[in-house]
């Protein structure tokens, strides 16, 4: 059995590369939306490791809405995107304040 610290170390790890990817390439909103996946995939494992740790399902319960609200998130994220990128041509962060009113 893989123990416990190893899943936390992975997961460590994707959250810092997560973070990393978002103070870095903080200007393309597709970046930023992979960053917030892998932020959110990351806490998953947590749950997911903790849960098998303890033997309680509750855990996973919380990873399928975390996984749920991911998608809804990923959906309207990427909508927004393709009407920034037919508005504008552009997909940058810089450009969304030429849409102020």
């Amino acid at each position: 059995m893989i123990p416990l610290s190893y899943y936390l170390i992975l997961s460590a790890m994707v959250f810092s590369v997560a973070l990393f990817g978002l103070m870095i390439h903080h200007k393309n909103i597709l970046n930023l939306l992979i960053c917030i996946e892998l932020l959110l995939l990351a806490v998953n494992l947590n749950f997911i490791a903790f849960s098998h740790y303890f033997n309680d399902l509750a855990g996973q319960i919380f990873v399928f809405f975390i996984l749920a609200v991911a998608a809804v998130e990923t959906a309207i994220g990427l909508a927004i995107l393709i009407v920034l990128f037919r508005t504008l041509k552009n997909i940058e962060i810089d450009a969304l304040h030429r849409l102020k009113g």
